[in-house]
């Protein structure tokens, strides 16, 4: 197969483009839950602002558990970021590692060495070869997008899945699908959660905002802030705030299917985890799984594994999607 070259520069230009459209974009009422895809307009100014701070910072950076120190400007290298733990993980194919310059950032910058991955993007830990190579090649063919233009992360990942060459996406699939899946969010529900800012589609607590109604929404965020943000803490979680009783509606959707769906257990394994090259959900970002349902729904996934999904979301609101993910999130992996 014939690999398309994307020049880092083109790349650049690319996401320069579609920031700009995005700017312009209005989400009506009944659109993709900005909540999931982390697309407040305030996301921007977050991420300029973080990332001149970090210029500025060339002091050592620590991390309990290691003996290893790193600068800002090493902990976000896009083509070597710090890698905390290596003793946490197998050894990293150079993809992973280090992507390929000037076109592929690494792997591990956004999905972490260990797969954890973060709510803006994905964990990818513990799915198997085959599933993690059928969406690298979706995206690269044009049949995975985001619902929500606005999400440049997956439009960053359509452009890698299209530079990377079938051998790179193997070794990154087999890398990752070696890795066994262990949670590390919890589920709380509540009727109020801390005022957040979003960087880079994360949400992060306002220090010293208070407190506002959750709504129809799930926040999540790190436990600590600074320990994802500023230092990528592999090992650092997160917290998913969801509404009060989401987790019991989601549970009767996911086992019973209500009347809405078909049960998740079916096709997904009576306990979650998966089957054969059917992914995992449980214990996995909320977020992450309501926008691949909504994206599902929308049609902007449309592979043919994913036509078999259309029957599933079709009847789903997006309050059932909240739901389903509160009580999936909620479940040991």
């Amino acid at each position: 197969m014939k690999v398309g070259k994307v020049s880092g520069v083109r790349l650049a230009g690319a996401l320069a483009i579609v920031s700009g459209l995005a700017a312009q974009v209005s989400i009506a009422g009944n659109g993709p839950p900005e909540w999931a895809y982390g697309t407040q307009p305030q996301a921007a100014q977050s991420q300029g602002s973080q990332a001149s701070r970090s210029a500025r910072d060339n002091s050592p950076k620590h991390l309990p558990g290691t003996a290893l120190t790193f600068t800002k400007k090493q902990i976000q290298d896009p083509f070597g970021p710090a890698d905390w733990f290596p003793d946490d993980h197998p050894k990293m194919p150079e993809i992973v590692a280090h992507g390929r310059k000037p076109d592929i950032w690494a792997c591990s910058l956004c999905h972490y060495p260990n797969g954890k991955g973060r709510p803006e993007n994905a964990g990818v830990a513990g799915f198997s070869p085959t599933y993690f190579i059928e969406q690298m090649h979706e995206f690269r063919e044009g049949r995975r997008k985001s619902a929500d233009p606005r999400k440049g992360n997956t439009n960053l990942m359509i452009a890698y899945a299209k530079a990377m060459t079938d051998q790179e996406i193997r070794e990154a699939a087999v890398y990752f699908g070696s890795i066994k899946w262990t949670s590390w969010i919890k589920v709380v529900e509540t009727r109020n959660v801390p005022k957040t800012r979003t960087s880079v589609g994360m949400y992060l607590p306002i220090e010293g905002a208070g407190e506002e109604p959750i709504g129809e929404r799930i926040i999540e965020m790190p436990v600590n802030a600074e320990a994802t943000e500023e230092l990528r803490n592999p090992r650092s979680g997160f917290v998913a705030y969801a509404p009060v009783g989401s987790i019991r509606k989601g549970q009767e959707l996911v086992v019973r299917g209500a009347g809405k769906t078909t049960p998740c257990g079916m096709c997904h394994g009576a306990d979650l985890k998966g089957l054969g090259p059917v992914p995992g959900i449980a214990g996995r970002s909320p977020s992450y799984l309501v926008r691949q349902l909504y994206d599902m729904q929308q049609g902007t996934r449309d592979a043919e594994w994913t036509q078999l999904m259309k029957p599933v979301v079709s009847k789903l609101s997006q309050e059932d999607m909240l739901n389903i993910a509160a009580y999936t999130a909620s479940v040991a992996p």
